[in-house]
């Protein structure tokens, strides 16, 4: 018992499973720091609940602010605050008409992010 303890503990493979030329080439591939700061707000938007029915909502009709609060049975201070953000992140963008805002999803990769994730929730 006491020899297994004693062994170093490796924190490498001896040998690079894929080759160091494999490893430089996804190095150099990787994500700017930039870019996944980018991605991790985004998911992190889309880890609250009310913010995922809000875009769902909105897949297939703009609306305003007092349209989503009915549907979500939520105040409008509430709902602006969420469409604040989500519209900081451009996931949801706005069109004015007179003193009336309409809220809609900001672009299709928004709703193909969510239908995809929704789909794979969905399957069995």
């Amino acid at each position: 018992m006491e020899e297994i303890m004693s062994k170093p503990v490796q924190d490498q493979c001896e040998d690079t499973c894929n080759g160091t030329s494999n490893i430089d080439v996804l190095k150099e591939q990787m994500l700017a720091d930039q870019t996944v700061t980018g991605l991790t707000e985004v998911f992190k938007a889309l880890g609250d609940p009310t913010r995922l029915k809000i875009i769902y909502t909105l897949l297939n009709k703009e609306l305003c602010v007092h349209d989503i609060a009915q549907v979500l049975e939520m105040g409008q201070s509430a709902i602006s605050h969420q469409l604040r953000y989500l519209r900081n992140l451009r996931i949801v963008k706005r069109r004015k008409v007179g003193k009336t805002v309409f809220y809609s999803l900001d672009d299709g990769h928004i709703e193909q992010i969510f239908v995809q994730m929704l789909q794979h929730v969905k399957h069995d």
